[in-house]
């Protein structure tokens, strides 16, 4: 009789991948980068919001527009962010999660609007400035209005929409437990702080230069890098839905 040694077989691999990681990491990239682009464009774009005759003097007409291009960088990266966790978050809830997306969404259109506003400054600061001709207390009340447009989009657009942002998102992650859990209760913490700053700002009982908008903003602000960072560096906690 002939014995046979029993077949060898191969060592179960006990490696597993996270099929949300790649979703993850984009969303914490595109968070750090509308952080990286939208401080920089606010100090670029100081001349022309701080010069209430920008539109009539010799300008600095290419600090402005890189400031511009550094916006329109910042629009495009919340809608990325948001487009990047929506696979991942619509698991645990669909109407939350394209809420975020529409969130982001209605926030960088209302930026480009303040960005083609300063553009239009520039531009007509270039054709119209010194030219025969030119009514300059006319160029200088539309070059006025014209900022005060871009004044009013960034209350409207990164000044308030990242508050609903935070409630959207902020509920998803603090539902679904895939980020620490300080992290989305900053956020919605933060979120009606922020709204009631704005809020009195329209009604002409705040500004949004005021140390209570600033303080108000301190919460999203930080809701926001950190969840940039924990995305970037960390990624998502296991989903619960799969255990």
């Amino acid at each position: 009789m002939t014995i046979t040694a029993p077949a060898a077989t191969a060592p179960v691999s006990t490696v597993t991948t996270d099929p949300d990681r790649g979703h993850a990491r984009a969303a914490g990239i595109f968070y750090l980068v509308t952080f990286a682009a939208s401080f920089p464009a606010l100090f670029l774009i100081g001349p022309v919001l701080n010069d209430h005759n920008y539109i009539l003097g010799a300008g600095q007409d290419t600090r402005v527009l890189w400031g511009c291009l550094l916006d329109f960088v910042n629009a495009l990266a919340g809608i990325g962010s948001a487009v990047a966790l929506f696979p991942v978050m619509k698991r645990h809830k669909e109407s939350l999660a394209l809420g975020f997306v529409t969130s982001r969404t209605v926030e960088a259109a209302v930026i480009m609007i303040g960005v083609v506003s300063l553009v239009a400054v520039v531009t007509l600061r270039q054709d119209l400035a010194g030219a025969q001709g030119t009514d300059s207390a006319a160029l200088a009340t539309v070059g006025r209005a014209l900022v005060e447009v871009r004044n009013w989009t960034f209350l409207f657009g990164p000044g308030t929409m990242p508050a609903i942002s935070a409630i959207l998102l902020g509920t998803l992650m603090y539902r679904s437990r895939r980020v620490p859990r300080f992290m989305p209760i900053m956020g919605l913490i933060g979120a009606p702080l922020l709204l009631t700053a704005n809020i009195l700002t329209v009604l002409g009982h705040n500004t949004q230069l005021s140390a209570w908008s600033g303080i108000a903003t301190v919460p999203v602000a930080l809701w926001e890098l950190s969840i940039g960072l924990y995305l970037t560096f960390k990624g998502l906690k296991p989903d619960s839905l799969n255990q």
